[in-house]
């Protein structure tokens, strides 16, 4: 208890943080579902920091939603004022740079910048000597002339290499960190629990550079908040534990909104080559003079030709007119062969031998990458080149090598550049089973904790992630139950087949306008796409500026995609009677609480399928084979328990306090109990049976009358209540 910051734990957060306090101890990992609002944070790094600190470990947080790191600086900050912990909160370098270089320059100026510094400190030692001597020579010692020409002889030496390398090029503020005194910075960095931008700013204004003074101030701490790729990019995660000097097994980790796991780890796992790096590698080899060059063409310069084929190939009608700038995934898989892009690559090629040419592509990619390193590290490159042929040589190899693995599903995408109005394509070998990158990662370290308002199944989520017999912890809304209720309505089933239906729209849209009408105060909307979000904005009203409607459904707030929502929630939040549109796949759906009066009423419109996309069959089929010991494993893990955890989550953007109140609705057959008979497609089964046990069956005509009582009840109408 010195580690918790308030004044008493919930009783289930005392049962939480005991229950992890002993799989610590058995090096176990735990899975931990808790309901939204109910200390999660909390109930995982109590006992996760003092186990570290009683065997010497260190504790690192993680998640891929911005606002929960802010909450994770909080409850640091809470922490350290009852029992100090040193504590850092670590962002990428893309954020925290002041000169705005990439990796590979930064990589480079580091590198330069401490040569320099280096040799000037040669310099000032060798200076330092010779005036000894030339001391020496002054009182007679005639032996230090001689060994004062020699010192002379190498200071020469190193001034001239000093020259040379003030005339490259160096980072001013990195050059300042090696040559100063750091401690100060330190002193006020584990004063508090800074922020990336408040270290930012301080280094800034003493023109140093901040991220790498966090790099070296991560040694000896207690506590490290990141994100997700810090951990489940290999390659960054081992810098990141030499940062930390610990070993693997001398490491905690906890993951937030671990439900994001599998598709963050994905991501990770996934390469990508564009048309574009082809074209440029083709024409980086133009005017290279090397023996290798011819073999890096062959094999370069057919891919390039194979891309171009397969994507002109495999439009369908009127689909290359709809590309627009976003990716349009285009389908390449062959039944009973390699997928069309290799075909066509193997078709085009007429070199030696692909493996042996492009191994030599590799070589010559790797030489002219070291040329490149070199003219900017001695200033003759303003920018740090990146290697082209390199990069294609490298995905060519691994696409040659991987891209028939099970788990492994060959893409190809392609998009409008906004610029030329031109189409180009993307080469892609996405990652279907995500445990290839998470089961090293939780095998490595001393033990996780994996939270989430919503990781049941259990079994699942073990099987997704690779986790090895793992604690499991569940606590639902301990909430009291007279404060909510949670409706599902015996509207139609939204299949993306019945959503142009007039009928169906019209039974939709009035039963979410007697919704909005009887939730005093505001109400959030979540459907399965932008597109419906806004057609049943329009439907209820909402035009113009999108910033208002009809008196009886008060103001509609509209949420559409690419656009930012910070403004859109803060206008939403400061109203009195609104509603926000959204999709369920947005950024509001979760990792955002909307407490007491932010929202009384969410209704989740439909069952919020992912678009039934190649690669999403592609997940499924993998899931099959790999799970083949669970009926229907490649469904469930991929489409069905994924969205029921989207759905869930939106659910628990309301109701985040013992005190808070409101309706929860579920507008689509699918959630009633009449979907018994209609087989995988019927989800109420899908919820934990604690949530399934609190859905009410309502007709859509009914829905009203219900909140009416419900609110009604809660004396929560600021006068009469509307009449039905």
């Amino acid at each position: 208890m010195r580690f918790f910051p308030y004044e008493e734990p919930y009783d289930r957060q005392r049962d939480a943080m005991d229950r992890i306090a002993n799989a610590l101890s058995r090096e176990q990992d735990t899975l931990f579902e808790g309901a939204p609002g109910t200390g999660k944070t909390v109930s995982a790094l109590v006992p996760a920091l003092d186990f570290a600190r009683e065997h010497d470990k260190t504790v690192v947080i993680t998640t891929n939603v911005h606002q929960q790191m802010r909450q994770f600086v909080e409850d640091a900050r809470e922490i350290t004022r009852r029992e100090p912990i040193r504590a850092v909160v670590f962002k990428g370098k893309a954020s925290m740079c002041h000169i705005d270089v990439g990796y590979e320059e930064c990589q480079t100026l580091r590198d330069t910048t401490r040569s320099v510094v280096e040799t000037e400190q040669d310099a000032a030692q060798l200076e330092r000597r010779q005036q000894a001597l030339l001391d020496r020579m002054q009182d007679g010692d005639d032996e230090a002339a001689e060994a004062r020409s020699a010192v002379m002889d190498e200071l020469d030496a190193v001034e001239q290499d000093l020259e040379d390398l003030q005339s490259a090029n160096v980072c001013d503020y990195y050059y300042n960190n090696l040559v100063g005194d750091n401690d100060d910075f330190f002193q006020w960095l584990f004063d508090d629990v800074r922020r990336p931008e408040e270290i930012y700013e301080y280094a800034d204004e003493q023109e140093l550079c901040g991220y790498e003074l966090l790099k070296e101030g991560m040694e000896a701490v207690d506590l490290v908040v990141c994100n997700y790729h810090h951990l489940l990019d290999p390659m960054i995660r081992e810098q990141f534990f030499r940062w930390l000097d610990c070993d693997p097994e001398d490491v905690i980790t906890v993951f937030d909104e671990a439900h994001n796991i599998e598709d963050a780890a994905r991501d990770h796992a996934t390469r990508t080559l564009t048309e574009n790096t082809l074209e440029s590698a083709l024409g980086e080899l133009e005017d290279v003079d090397d023996s290798r060059a011819e073999p890096a063409r062959n094999v370069i310069g057919a891919f390039y030709d194979a891309l171009r084929e397969t994507y002109d190939e495999a439009f369908g009608f009127g689909e290359r007119e709809s590309v627009g700038e976003n990716w349009y995934d285009l389908s390449i898989t062959n039944e009973d062969a390699r997928d069309q892009l290799t075909l066509n690559f193997l078709d085009a090629y007429e070199g030696r031998g692909i493996s042996t040419e492009v191994e030599l592509a590799a070589q010559l990619g790797s030489s002219l990458d070291e040329q490149y390193e070199q003219a900017y590290r001695d200033g003759e490159s303003n920018t740090r080149t990146e290697c082209q042929t390199l990069q294609a040589a490298a995905f060519v190899q691994s696409w040659m090598d991987e891209s028939a693995d099970l788990g492994r599903h060959p893409m190809v995408s392609v998009r409008r550049d906004s610029g030329t109005d031109e189409i180009y394509g993307r080469a892609e070998l996405y990652t279907c089973i995500p445990s290839e990158v998470t089961s090293d990662l939780f095998d490595e370290v001393y033990a996780s904790v994996l939270m989430s308002a919503t990781l049941r199944p259990f079994d699942v989520t073990e099987d997704v992630l690779g986790l090895d017999d793992p604690v499991t912890l569940a606590y639902g809304l301990g909430y009291p139950e007279e404060n909510r209720r949670t409706f599902s309505v015996e509207s139609p089933a939204l299949f993306s087949s019945a959503r142009d239906d007039a009928e169906v729209q019209d039974v939709v849209a009035s039963t979410l306008r007697d919704t909005i009408r009887f939730t005093p105060g505001n109400t959030l909307l979540f459907f399965p796409s932008y597109s419906e979000a806004e057609r049943y904005y329009e439907r209820l009203g909402g035009g113009g500026e999108g910033l208002s409607g009809f008196a009886s459904t008060g103001t509609l707030y509209l949420d559409e995609a690419g656009t930012p929502t910070e403004d859109l929630r803060r206008q939403f939040v400061e109203s009195d009677d609104a509603t926000l549109f959204t999709s369920l796949w947005g950024t509001l759906a979760e990792g955002v609480s909307f407490d007491g009066d932010d929202a009384r009423t969410v209704a989740v419109v439909g069952v919020p399928y992912p678009h039934l996309s190649d690669r999403m069959e592609a997940v499924q089929d993998a899931y099959d084979r790999v799970y083949d010991r669970r009926q229907d494993a490649g469904w469930r893990y991929a489409v069905e328990i994924p969205t029921i955890r989207k759905t869930r989550q939106a659910l628990g953007r309301v109701i985040r306090s013992p005190e808070d109140f409101g309706v929860r609705v579920l507008l689509d057959k699918r959630y009633t109990s009449a979907s018994d008979g209609m087989g995988k497609y019927g989800v109420r089964d899908t919820f934990p049976p604690e949530e399934r046990e609190e859905l009410i069956d309502v007709g859509p005509e009914k829905l009203k009358f219900a909140m009416l009582n419900f609110y009604s009840d809660h004396d929560a109408y600021d006068g009469p209540p509307p009449q039905p």
